[in-house]
């Protein structure tokens, strides 16, 4: 399979429009040696557009120097990432199919629409003869079941230009009669009577905890591609929307009709804890291994010997980590999340009144920690802080800057916590590896010293997030 990123736009333009002169524009001095190519693609997706709806668009087509399966899919910025490969075959590959399969659930893939188009594409070049872009000129007739339809629009695509070129190529075509584009591809073109009737209407208020559950949802499946491949980030952050979904979940539990939320909050710690698999290590690699660079052979020797049992682990971590997202239980929690997600709340409810109660609750454990100087307790605590963050987060797009403040100061509080407990971790995960070692027994000590400065630096992050300028909107809110 191959992939590739393209930037392009596209423009409407009536039957008479003419391809307006470009030589001169942004370092184009050549605009010819256009060739003809008559595509016929047939696109896939389910009976209900699932793939569409979350701009993606698989298709097998012919005509063209890049015939085969195509599946493209929202890339940073502005642009697209194709997935290709190559074959004639009327079964979507499974490499592909993989790829949506967070989106597609079990729901078959199904020809929707078919598009044949005559394109004339001519490349946009430098005075050295480097292609800067493709402008493509495509007649378009679609039939989409019982619709039917045609029109003409141009695209540019990028290739060694940059987006100025873009931009002045565009000032260009819309002087020349083009507009933009109506929709973001020819597919949602085509299928935009099916899609107008599927979509729910968006002038409906969307609860605070729904919209965030559904962020949080939309996170999961998002990072789902990237941290099958092993992407740390990926992995990571897929993880914490896992954990703000199931903080949730126990924030306003009872905002939920039961049958909605009964197990789920265990599902969702099953799958928390198989990323945690992978991405624990990861991070603990980096915490024991800092500072070794420059060490003694007797250090680096216990540095290897680290690095080996915990990459060992990850490696572990990843293997069940494919097959927990290749399995049914997974695409059973996932809809049960969109359950979650769809199910109506009272709009009676205020969000904020529970962020307060949970974040009392959480200054509560802490105190007590503190003064029972217990490791279990200030995990308890810290655990409960990060419960009272997500809840205020939540909050955060009604309540703007206050609301920012305080997830600030939970964040650094939670985060001076965390490093109190990482420390612990670090040290029970030295023991396990090399218990009899000096080596190791030095690294411990450091381990424990860190635990110790990072407890000293608590009680300032305490004052800091209960200062009244920080929590005053809260209780007003």
């Amino acid at each position: 399979m191959e992939t590739a990123t393209e930037t392009e736009r596209k423009y409407d333009v009536p039957e008479s429009f003419e391809l307006p002169d470009l030589t001169g524009v942004a370092g184009i001095t050549r605009s010819d040696g256009a060739e003809t190519h008559d595509l016929d693609a047939t696109y896939f997706d389910t009976h209900d557009l699932r793939l569409t709806k979350n701009r993606r668009t698989l298709r097998r087509r012919s005509g063209g120097h890049d015939a085969g399966w195509h599946l493209k899919t929202p890339a940073d910025g502005s642009g697209r990432k194709e997935h290709r490969m190559p074959g004639a075959s009327e079964q979507v590959p499974d490499e592909l199919r993989a790829l949506v399969r967070t989106y597609v659930r079990r729901h078959p893939l199904e020809p929707v629409c078919r598009l044949r188009t005559h394109r004339v594409e001519t490349p946009l070049r430098d005075d050295s003869g480097r292609t800067l872009a493709l402008i493509a000129q495509d007649q378009v007739r679609a039939d989409a079941g019982d619709d039917h339809s045609a029109w003409q629009e141009v695209e540019v695509e990028l290739v060694d230009g940059d987006e100025k070129l873009l931009a002045a190529v565009e000032k260009v075509l819309l002087k020349a009669g083009a507009t933009p584009a109506a929709g973001p591809s020819k597919l949602s073109r085509a299928l935009a009577g099916r899609l107008a009737a599927s979509q729910p209407d968006r002038h409906d208020k969307i609860n605070p905890v729904s919209r965030y559950v559904r962020e949080q949802r939309d996170a999961i499946i998002e990072h789902d591609p990237a941290a099958r491949r092993g992407d740390e980030e990926a992995v990571h952050k897929m993880r914490v929307a896992t954990r703000r979904l199931r903080s949730t979940l126990k924030s306003f539990r009872r905002w939920f009709p039961e049958p909605a939320t009964d197990g789920l909050g265990d599902e969702l710690r099953w799958l928390a804890g198989t990323l945690g698999a992978v991405r624990d290590p990861q991070v603990l690699e980096g915490k024991l291994l800092a500072g070794l660079g420059d060490a003694g052979p007797e250090f680096q020797s216990a540095g290897n010997r680290i690095r080996a049992a915990l990459e060992h682990r990850v490696a572990k971590g990843r293997e069940e980590l494919v097959a927990a997202l290749d399995s049914d239980r997974y695409l059973e929690l996932l809809d049960r999340i969109d359950a979650l997600a769809d199910t109506p709340l009272p709009d009676t409810r205020n969000p904020a009144e529970r962020a307060r109660k949970v974040l009392a609750k959480a200054d509560e454990r802490l105190d007590t920690a503190l003064a029972d100087g217990v490791d279990e307790e200030l995990h308890a605590a810290r655990k409960k802080y990060k419960q009272a963050r997500y809840a205020v987060e939540l909050i955060t797009p009604e309540s703007g800057k206050p609301a920012k403040r305080l997830v600030k100061s939970l964040t650094a509080l939670q985060d001076g916590l965390g490093a109190h407990q990482d420390s612990t971790i670090a040290r029970e995960t030295l023991h396990e590896i090399g218990p009899d070692s000096f080596y190791f027994g030095v690294l411990y000590g450091r381990q424990e010293a860190v635990g110790k400065e990072t407890l000293i630096a608590v009680p300032a992050l305490v004052r800091a997030s209960r200062r009244k300028k920080v929590r005053r909107w809260l209780v007003k809110a």
